[in-house]
């Protein structure tokens, strides 16, 4: 595995920054083909714990760059990839918020705003098939986060409870299929 430098790092992570509409999460295809697939910083097994790991912890799913950033650059890395992953959308996301203050509700912006909706459920699903994907979820962990999907969308249930369930009834599968 290659090692970049802290520019090349800094440039993926503030590239990333300015195309995370939907929050963090929906970086995850393009984190993974950037470290993984293009540059060779991590294989897909180490990033597959990485991502384990910044879901597992509390706290921002940000963290993923951060971890990411430790991982193959130790502290500076860490450092760079966290300022790199927060500064730019922060900053966009103050400036917009100020010109959406002062332009009319009916106004372009009032509708590029709606039409961002769109663009922002995309990623995240994209996300949720990566994700799968690396973690081998198979037909059993699709089947679930369908259905985990379907209610938190058609129902009134908290997603916390309609995660833990989907946990539970994954891990049951698979305890069953390996004979635990």
């Amino acid at each position: 595995m290659s090692r970049p430098g802290l520019l090349p790092l800094a440039e993926l992570f503030a590239g990333l920054s300015l195309i995370s509409v939907g929050g963090a999460n929906v970086l995850f295809p393009s984190i993974r083909h950037a470290v993984v697939d293009r540059n060779g910083w991590l294989d897909v097994r180490e990033f597959g714990h990485l991502f384990a790991l910044s879901q597992a912890a509390p706290g921002p799913n940000v963290m993923l760059s951060s971890i990411v950033g430790w991982q193959v650059l130790g502290l500076a890395g860490l450092v760079v990839a966290t300022l790199a992953i927060l500064l730019p959308s922060s900053l966009l996301a103050f400036a917009i918020g100020r010109l959406v203050r002062t332009a009319a509700p009916r106004s372009w912006l009032g509708v590029a705003t709606i039409a961002v909706v769109p663009l922002a459920m995309g990623l995240m699903l994209a996300s949720a098939v990566i994700a799968a994907k690396t973690a081998h979820a198979g037909l059993v962990g699709y089947a679930i986060a369908a259905l985990a999907a379907a209610t938190v969308l058609w129902t009134r249930i908290n997603p916390l409870f309609v995660m833990i369930g989907g946990t539970v009834v994954f891990s049951l599968s698979h305890a069953s299929v390996v004979g635990l």
